[in-house]
């Protein structure tokens, strides 16, 4: 459980109350909403300090005076970083709408028919699919709204319960009960594959038993944070003699003949490498879309998730190649 901090060390102080008991909405700072959105959105005092041009000690005070004056506590500090208590997230839903609108105001004077993107929008993804699939996006994302800062944290790892520090996350499979709001992006396909100096050297498999005397390239079993990607769960019995953390390294290896690689589709394909035992070896994973609850209204957010679905849908034939994809052995040129 998360154990809980002040973002500037003290309790909140009893908030200014009417005759009626109830708040005075004259000693709220509207301003100090702000700096409450930035940090849940990031989890990170320095990264909602950066965003919002100040230093992190700025972002400190104005949370702690918010919090003052309404009496109540706002944040917690977790494992992960800065997340929202249920007050937190009353609050904050409540001044979104006023964010929004200070953005409408800008752009009406700036003379600017649709609505402009600001701030920045922070996305969490798998290495190779981040680079291949969410990178695009990314980039026709910000090529629609230069004011928009894009940052992209690639790794292959479990979606953390208490997530902090991303506005939208891709992770492989399908991740537990969290204080997300997750969606299925879509299916991905892995297959076993090998260079052509490699089968020339070694000659393939002819069935996965007989894939136990090749060399095989995948995941480190004991670093490996997602439980789809277990190779025992895929081919029992087979240990890697080639490991990585980083797929980027798995292909790299499998394309210089290292062994024989248990591969998504999407990279060996740019590759070049022969596909073996396909209709042995056809391993389909879901790639699922979260996002903070705290993010889902906030309007870059919404632009990015559609880019996302956008481009996984008019590139679906990498993900799930139709046909044996190469199979060695064949004639087929290469792709």
């Amino acid at each position: 459980m998360a154990s809980r901090s002040r973002p500037a060390g003290d309790d909140p102080a009893p908030s200014p109350r009417t005759e009626c008991g109830s708040l005075d909405p004259r000693t709220l700072r509207a301003d100090d909403l702000r700096y409450l959105l930035a940090v849940a959105r990031t989890g990170r005092l320095v990264s909602a300090a950066d965003a919002l041009g100040v230093d992190h000690t700025t972002v400190s005070r104005r949370i702690t005076a918010l919090e003052r004056s309404l009496g109540a506590r706002l944040m917690e500090r977790g494992t992960e970083g800065w997340g929202l208590t249920d007050a937190g997230k009353a609050v904050a839903e409540s001044a979104r709408a006023i964010e929004d609108a200070l953005v409408r105001v800008v752009d009406a004077v700036s003379g600017q028919e649709a609505p402009s993107l600001h701030g920045t929008v922070r996305m969490s993804a798998p290495d190779g699919f981040g680079t291949v699939f969410a990178t695009p996006a990314l980039a026709r994302v910000r090529r629609r709204h230069p004011r928009l800062r894009a940052e992209l944290i690639t790794a292959t790892r479990q979606l953390n319960l208490r997530p902090a520090g991303f506005d939208l996350a891709l992770v492989i499979g399908r991740p537990p009960r969290s204080r997300l709001v997750t969606e299925h992006l879509t299916d991905y396909a892995l297959g076993l594959y090998a260079s052509d100096e490699y089968l020339a050297r070694c000659g393939p498999p002819g069935s996965v038993a007989e894939l136990r005397e090749h060399p095989l390239i995948f995941y480190i079993e004991s670093m490996l944070q997602v439980g789809d990607l277990d190779i025992e769960r895929h081919l029992p019995g087979v240990t890697p003699a080639f490991s990585s953390t980083n797929v980027f390294a798995q292909l790299e290896a499998t394309r210089l003949g290292a062994g024989v690689g248990v591969l998504p589709a999407f990279l060996a394909r740019r590759a070049r490498l022969r596909r073996l035992l396909p209709d042995e070896v056809d391993i389909r994973l879901p790639i699922t879309l979260a996002v903070r609850r705290e993010a889902v209204t906030h309007p870059a957010v919404r632009v990015v998730r559609d880019a996302l679905h956008h481009e996984v849908a008019h590139r679906v034939d990498e993900l799930l190649p139709a046909g044996s994809d190469r199979p060695a052995g064949t004639d087929e040129g290469l792709l």
